[in-house]
This record gives structure tokens, sequence and C-alpha cells, in this order.
């Protein structure tokens, strides 16, 4: 018996990542699993995959800042699996450039993809989300939408504002009992954040100077979603922070 059984999950960028173990982990709970994202290769392996392994899943081509490729992805899985009970609006992109150095149209197109798709994809999931009973919002925002970071003044923009839109939509849209919530991951370990360069300690986690002096794993990441979506039952328009303890406050070191 899945925590998920009978539900129909919807997940942007799912096609790598912490996407695709978010979309593993809700398939081994019962889900079925809609994949939307913009690498069609990455995104039929991993729907195949699941498919393979005796879960239900699709794949469709998703382009998050486009209003009708969301209402085409949201058609073909209310056609295929019949509903829409949860949506994570995971896709994003991250490129670091200082104020100066970020042309204006550098800076539109983060704020176009992190933060307009996450708007697209709450308002295309309503309609089958109220027809369906109700349902769960995951917003995947940041601790760069907790506090600012340099040379990130797009992206740092764009994950406050998936923070502000989340309580928005949860007060929206509690009356039609869907619950809308976002999840702040600090430093973890996926392509966007770490390459073949990046030192690790020999049981593979890279090192960092925080409480928990590791940067996290993207199974870690799939567990919170999980724990939001199945459990979290009276938490809306809340952040649910994993971060190592990288907020939690600094150590003042006096000297030059």
């Amino acid at each position: 018996m899945g925590k998920l059984d009978g539900q129909v999950a919807l997940i942007s960028g799912g096609a790598r990542g912490q996407g695709e173990h978010q979309a593993r982990l809700f398939a081994r709970e019962g889900a079925a699993i809609a994949i939307g994202d913009l690498l069609e290769e990455d995104g039929n392996r991993v729907a195949e995959s699941i498919n393979d392994t005796g879960g239900q899943a699709m794949f469709r081509k998703l382009d998050v800042s486009d209003q009708s490729s969301w209402a085409e992805m949201v058609d073909a899985t209310t056609e295929q699996f019949g509903k829409l009970n949860i949506l994570i609006n995971n896709a994003g992109i991250l490129r670091n450039a200082s104020i100066e150095d970020t042309s204006v149209q550098e800076y539109l197109e983060m704020i176009k993809i992190n933060q307009v798709g996450v708007w697209l994809g709450i308002r295309a999931a309503i309609k089958p989300m109220r027809e369906a009973g109700g349902g769960c919002i995951i917003n995947t925002s940041s601790t760069a939408g907790l506090e600012g970071y340099p040379d990130s003044s797009a992206y740092v923009s764009s994950k406050f504002a998936v923070r502000g839109l989340t309580k928005v939509a949860a007060l929206e849209l509690g009356p039609y009992n869907i619950r809308v919530n976002s999840v702040h991951p600090g430093p973890i370990d996926t392509l966007m954040t770490t390459n073949e360069d990046t030192p690790r300690r020999p049981d593979g986690d890279i090192p960092v100077r925080m409480p928990i002096p590791r940067f996290g794993r993207v199974d870690e990441v799939a567990k919170m979603m999980l724990f939001i979506a199945a459990d979290a039952t009276y938490s809306t328009g809340a952040e649910f922070v994993l971060d190592g303890g990288l907020t939690a406050g600094r150590s003042l070191e006096v000297g030059e």
C-alpha cells in the first residue's frame, strides 16, 4: 500500500536531477506520473523505466515558460490518467553573474522560466484539481528565496517571487481544497550545482562549511516532497526548508 495510491502527479523538470528522483519515488508510492521537460530523451527514459518496473508514467515535452505548452501538458495528463492531484513545479535554471555583467535579456529569461513558469503551472492545474476535489501544489524555490547571494540577482529574484506567489496561491486556492507550499533546498548534489571537478570526500559527499557539512542529496529532496504531498495535510502557504542548516545563522569571525 503506497502513500500515493490512486493519485496522479505532474512533475516539471522531471527528466533528471531532483525531478527524476521525485518521479521515481512518487511512482514507488503508487502515483501515476506525468513527466514534463525539454529533455525528451532523458524524459522518455525515466518514463519507460518507471513503466518497466510496474509503475505508470508518461512523458511529454514541456516548455514551462509557454502557456500553450502547459495547457497541452495538463490535457495529456488528464486524458491518460483521468485527473490531476499533485503538481510539482520543479523546472528551473541557474546562471551566475554579477548585476553589472547580467544583460536585461539574461535576467528576463531566468524570470520567465523560474518565476513565470511556476505561475503558469499553478494556473493550468487549478481547473483539473478543482474537478478532482482538491490537490497539492509544491513549488521548488531555494534558500535563494530566503536570503541573498552575490552574483545571483536574477536567480534570487525569481526564487523570492516563487515564495511570495506560493502564499498568494495558498490563499486563493484553499477554498478548493488545494494546498500550495514552497520547498527551499540548500546546495544539492545535481548537475545544476556540481561538475566532475567538484571535490568530494571518500564517501562521495561534497564537503561544505555548514552545520551538516555536506551537500544535500536528491533523494532527501524527494522525501520532503513526498511528506508534503502525502502527510502535511494541514500545511499550506508554508516554507519547507532543507538546507543542512545553511540559513540557521552565521558565525562571526573578527579579523582580517
